[in-house]
């Protein structure tokens, strides 16, 4: 009996990756909970399963009446295996399943930020349960993609997000959406990013409709763009079927921010480019034939590539720069044919104060002797009189 349990626990280990070492210590702690229950007994006891023969030992501590000594002695019941068996069966089976637990935790939490593929096993309106193989994974309605629908038996790749801890194992929470996903996507479809040759920079994504990839070779004889889209497009083209015909714009990464603007911006053409680092800002110009494009339907276009470069990007057509400088050119003209005037007025205070001060100067010397101009002007000249009273 003793060597039939052992060969089930070694067949265990094989079918379930379960380490018999970890059985048997549960099984060490049961048969001691079973020991305590059915023999009530204040000695200090454990049990001890011999690892080559199976067979199971109590042993307890019993203090000599005479000398006083602790001694450590063999106290297995002769009915024992069978109680044992009846009380540890549950608690065996709970430690397997709790170890099995502990193995999938640890395999999936490793790859959390990797993609893998599953089966839709069922969809509601709240989520979608999909099929990983061992263990099922939540695909949350935040994370589906707008129009995607997931049918029964649909094959599809997910998005590891997150692995978490639960008393019924490992909750997975995989997404449809992450940017990730499109990244792990072009990794699997690109060797040359596998191999290191070429590395993906940035990705921004509007699940559904549009993505922008920025990509950088480290080899000067490989061409990041080419490598990624593949001979007529096969490389992109699986990645686009596989997220059910959303488009991927796939741009060459530049250290310099303006470069970057302007390669994001992509598939317009940009004239000038002024980054405010600082302010983390990106003004844009385009020709006026280039803005709606630059800014793309609904803004989409404007919208990815300031995710993509990480800056608010502010986008202007020549003509509206143009009317902007014509507008500042007239503000400037105003003031300063304004300016002159100002000065005239000035200027001409000036001069009627410095009158007046000359005409209270002339008033105070008639009072010293002198004869103010005003009253000069009115009292007629000694000589002027006789000559009028001679006349007479």
């Amino acid at each position: 009996m003793n060597l039939e349990w052992l060969e089930a626990l070694r067949q265990i280990e094989r079918e379930k990756g379960i380490d018999a070492e970890t059985i048997i210590q549960a099984l060490e702690a049961a048969l001691l909970s079973a020991y305590k229950k059915n023999y009530t007994t204040e000695e200090e006891a454990r049990v001890e399963v011999n690892r080559e023969t199976g067979s199971i030992h109590v042993y307890a501590e019993i203090t000599d009446g005479e000398t006083g000594e602790v001694k450590e002695e063999e106290v297995t019941p002769r009915n024992f295996g069978r109680i044992a068996a009846q009380t540890a069966k549950q608690v065996i089976l709970q430690r397997i399943r709790e170890a099995e637990r502990d193995i999938m935790f640890d395999e999936y939490h490793e790859k959390a930020g990797d993609i893998v593929t599953g089966i839709v096993q069922q969809s509601d309106s709240r989520y979608a349960l999909v099929d990983l193989g061992k263990v099922e994974a939540i695909l949350p309605v935040s994370e589906q993609m707008p129009g995607e629908r997931y049918r029964h038996g649909t094959r599809l790749k997910v998005y590891i997000v997150e692995v978490r801890k639960s008393s019924k194992g490992p909750q997975i929470v995989v997404s449809r959406t992450h940017p990730g996903l499109l990244k792990r996507l072009f990794e699997l479809e690109v060797p040359e990013i596998a191999d290191g040759y070429v590395e993906i920079k940035a990705v921004a994504r509007e699940p559904g409709h549009r993505s922008k990839i920025a990509v950088h070779s480290h080899d000067r004889n490989v061409d990041p763009v080419g490598a990624c889209v593949g001979a007529r497009g096969s490389r992109v083209r699986m990645v686009v079927n596989e997220l059910r015909g959303e488009k991927v714009d796939i741009v060459p990464w530049k250290e310099d921010p303006a470069d970057f603007v302007s390669n994001a911006l992509s598939p317009a053409k940009v004239k000038e480019v002024r980054v405010y680092p600082e302010e983390e800002l990106a003004e844009v110009v385009v020709p006026d034939s280039q803005l709606s494009l630059a800014i793309g339907k609904e803004g989409q276009n404007a919208r990815l590539a300031a995710k993509l470069t990480g800056l608010r990007i502010d986008i202007r057509s020549e003509s509206q720069l143009r009317d902007e400088r014509g507008g500042y050119t007239a503000e400037a003209g105003e003031e300063s044919e304004a300016a002159p005037e100002e000065g005239y007025e000035e200027e001409v205070e000036e001069e009627v104060a410095g009158i007046a001060e000359t005409l209270e100067g002339d008033e105070e010397l008639g009072e010293d002797g002198g004869t103010p101009i005003s009253e000069q002007a009115a009292e007629p000249s000694p000589e002027g009189g006789d000559e009028g009273a001679d006349e007479g």
